[in-house]
Parts: structure tokens; C-alpha cells; sequence
């Protein structure tokens, strides 16, 4: 079971890598929260706190979630008629 845990902990983490990479540099204070979290989740799941880690990955991915949103959101006023 702990195999399985720790797995999932690094495919998260994996994905969120990526996510971040789509999203590019940027001068985003919640990017760096965002990247701090997943180093929280590296931190953890290092130490086999596999709980804690799973929660700071998740978190991670929920502000980038949010900031692609943001960015969708500009993106499409931006492209509406004036």
C-alpha cells in the first residue's frame, strides 16, 4: 500500500511539473506559492509523510488550476467584441 501511495505522490508531482511548464514564466506570486508547495510535497513524501505530501501536491495543482483560469478568463474578454 505504501507503494502505491508514494507512486501517486510522484505522478502528482510529475504532473504538476508539467502544468507548470505549460503555463511559462511569469510574474505570478502565486506561482512561486504554487512551487513552494510542491517542494513541501518533496519534503514529505522524503520523509514518508505521505499524507502531508498528498496534500501539498494537490494544493499545488488547485493554484494552478486557478491561475490557468485567470488566464483563460483575460484571454477570452480580451477576445470578445467591444
Amino acid at each position: 500500500m505504501r507503494e502505491e501511495e508514494e507512486e501517486r505522490i510522484k505522478k502528482d508531482i510529475a504532473l504538476f511539473e508539467e502544468s507548470i511548464t505549460e503555463l511559462g514564466e511569469g510574474d505570478w506570486e502565486v506561482l512561486e506559492l504554487a512551487r513552494a508547495y510542491c517542494e513541501d510535497a518533496r519534503y514529505y513524501l522524503a520523509k514518508g509523510d505521505y499524507f502531508t505530501a498528498f496534500g501539498c501536491i494537490n494544493y499545488a495543482h488547485g493554484l494552478i488550476d486557478g491561475i490557468k483560469g485567470v488566464i483563460e478568463f483575460v484571454r477570452r474578454q480580451q477576445s470578445q467584441p467591444r
